[in-house]
């Protein structure tokens, strides 16, 4: 039996893209760089990896920060104005990172505010921001290892990646950084 005749444009162009033009003038997807923010003196490691592969990759930068429900509290109203106070240091947080984002990349990049437990966020707003491309996480020096994140999504949260994770060692220097992005 032969194959059906077609006049879908995309079906006789093997180049072709999902919107019909040809691959070799379609824009390729702009890569974002999702860096998780915490308190962590790497922090600085993985923001900056991400804005100088950001800057020459033609991509933008993502921060998330993940408010981590505390213990369980007996007035709601008090647990409410914690929660308060959490998400304005969270929102100051940000603001102070993406000026620093902008300043090294020339973009604002896109933030989020979630509540939760952090790696469950993380992998949440992975499978709902397609845009998303590359988690970038710098890893601890200190002697309990390199920091959750990494110790789940090098093990058990690997499998429920849908993108690369670019782990950035926390002994490295920023001049060192800078040379090799």
């Amino acid at each position: 039996m032969s194959d059906p005749i077609t006049t879908d444009p995309t079906a006789s162009d093997p180049n072709a893209g999902a919107d019909g033009t040809p691959e070799s003038t379609a824009k390729p997807p702009v890569r974002i760089f999702l860096v998780v923010v915490d308190e962590s003196p790497e922090l600085q490691l993985a923001l900056r990896y991400a804005c100088l592969r950001a800057r020459k990759s033609g991509g933008k930068v993502a921060l998330l920060y993940v408010i981590e429900p505390g213990e369980v509290q007996q007035w709601l109203a008090l647990e409410n104005l914690m929660r308060e106070e959490q998400r304005a240091e969270a929102e100051q947080k940000l603001q102070k990172l993406a000026r620093d984002v902008n300043r090294l990349t020339g973009t604002l990049p896109a933030l989020y505010v979630r509540e939760g437990n952090r790696r469950d966020e993380v992998l949440a707003l992975i499978d709902e921001e397609p845009s998303i491309s590359i988690l970038v996480l710098a890893a601890g020096i200190e002697p309990e290892g390199p920091g959750p994140l990494i110790s789940y999504f090098t093990n058990r949260g690997l499998a429920k990646m849908r993108i690369p994770l670019t782990i950035v060692p926390g002994g490295i220097g920023i001049d060192a950084l800078d040379a090799i992005t």
